[in-house]
């Protein structure tokens, strides 16, 4: 890679490395698998960033690439993992504390959600992403975005506890989900 293009892909880099590993953690529910999926999406454009860097949105491509990664990590063999119903009790009691049990709860919920309808959440309601751009970042036609959003969001409703969930707005904006 010549040097001018390793620089813009540094910069790239630099600059999104948090958003991505923040959307990759909500697609994955783990902070190290949301940083192995990250690095293993960007380790694919930085092969491919000539090509890459040409197109209309790199960050989309990119992002789609994040995706694909999430999907590959379920052909792999992979240790179960259990998630809980209640965080184990603390000595703290404050409002990071309260922000952490709904966190849990919004991702116990989103962790339930099939690999596709979690995706489609992710990309339509963290990602702000239309549609159509949901539709290009998976791969699939917008109808099939409808009906999965109209799914998830059907199994996110009846999931206990997350009716009591304080607006974002009333939250820690500066947390990481």
């Amino acid at each position: 890679m010549q040097a001018e293009q390793e620089a813009q892909f540094q910069s790239f880099v630099a600059a999104r490395w948090s958003h991505l590993v923040r959307t990759a953690y909500l697609l994955t529910g783990d902070p190290h698998d949301a940083e192995d999926v990250t690095q293993s999406a960007l380790a694919k454009a930085y092969r491919s960033w000539r090509r890459v860097s040409r197109m209309d949105s790199p960050e989309a491509y990119v992002r789609r690439m994040l995706v694909t990664c999430n999907s590959d990590r379920f052909r792999k063999r992979r240790v179960a993992e259990r998630l809980t119903d209640s965080v184990p009790d603390t000595s703290v009691h404050d409002n990071a504390v309260a922000w952490a049990d709904e966190r849990n709860v919004l991702m116990a919920a989103l962790a339930q959600l099939p690999a596709r309808q979690r995706a489609v959440v992710v990309m339509r309601y963290w990602e702000d992403l239309s549609e159509a751009e949901t539709a290009d970042v998976l791969g699939c036609s917008p109808g099939t975005v409808k009906s999965q959003a109209s799914k998830a969001l059907a199994k996110l409703r009846a999931w206990p506890g997350l009716g009591r969930i304080a607006p974002v707005n009333e939250m820690n904006e500066g947390a990481v989900l």
